[in-house]
């Protein structure tokens, strides 16, 4: 009798794991990460996402994956679609054009999404430098042989200004927490997919993610979700009679 017992536990075991496997989408971006393990320095910028289906969905992701050639020239390649865990995507949802991996030279690894370029270029005497505009304000500049990093890294018609990169590492943002640049007289950010650069450089991801249902459904369950965290915030708040007293 324990041996069938013992026999029916292994079996329901076997087939919970067998289960687990079948729904578990592995993360393509560690899935990079390891195909580039002797790869340095590297960026892995979000470059577009969305969502299919309106009842069962499927996330979806694409990245720009920023290296260096033999002779230390950086190039890009655009990878196709890749699906990602639902959590995965929710976590990346205002990473939209932002360096969400960079590995420096040195090896060290990055997972906080900074704006394109921070983790290895800009700010980087060997890349570029600081030039001073007729407003006075600082931004950077590559020079002539890495000039393309700007298109690469959407600096055109957004330069990437010195006092958003100073507060980045000094800030006790830079290897340890998501940044996304100061704030402007509208509230938003410079970076990231809620920016006003964004909505402006990219009118066809917007077009999309308002034109699906499925998209439509799981950001508005994501909002009720916020909502009701802050609900019960405030309450907890009026209960205790506020923080810090």
């Amino acid at each position: 009798m324990k041996k069938y017992i013992l026999a029916l536990i292994t079996i329901i075991i076997l087939q919970s794991c067998s289960c687990s496997n079948e729904s578990y989408v592995k993360n393509p971006v560690d899935v990079l990460i390891t195909q580039m393990d002797g790869v340095k320095p590297y960026s892995i910028i979000l470059y577009d996402m969305d969502v299919d289906g309106s009842f069962s969905h499927t996330y979806k992701h694409r990245y720009k994956v920023v290296t260096e050639d033999v002779d230390s020239i950086p190039k890009s390649m655009i990878t196709g679609w890749k699906k990602v865990p639902e959590a995965y995507f929710r976590a990346n949802e205002n990473n939209l054009g932002m360096e969400i991996v960079s590995k420096n030279s040195n090896g060290k690894l990055s997972k906080n999404a900074a704006p394109a370029g921070y983790g290895n270029y800009v700010g980087n005497s060997r890349y570029g430098q600081w030039q001073t505009n007729n407003r006075g304000e600082s931004f950077w500049s590559f020079y002539g042989k890495y000039m393309m990093l700007s298109s690469v890294f959407n600096m055109i018609g957004r330069p990437s200004y010195r006092n958003d990169y100073s507060h980045y590492r000094s800030g006790g943002y830079y290897g340890n927490r998501s940044y996304y640049g100061s704030k402007g007289s509208d509230g938003s950010y410079r970076y990231g997919t809620n920016s006003k650069y964004t909505k402006t450089a990219r009118p066809d991801f917007f077009q999309r993610k308002a034109s699906k249902r499925g998209w439509s459904k799981s950001s508005s369950r994501s909002s009720s979700s916020s909502s009701t965290s802050r609900s019960r915030t405030s309450s907890s708040r009026s209960r205790s009679g506020g923080f810090g007293k």
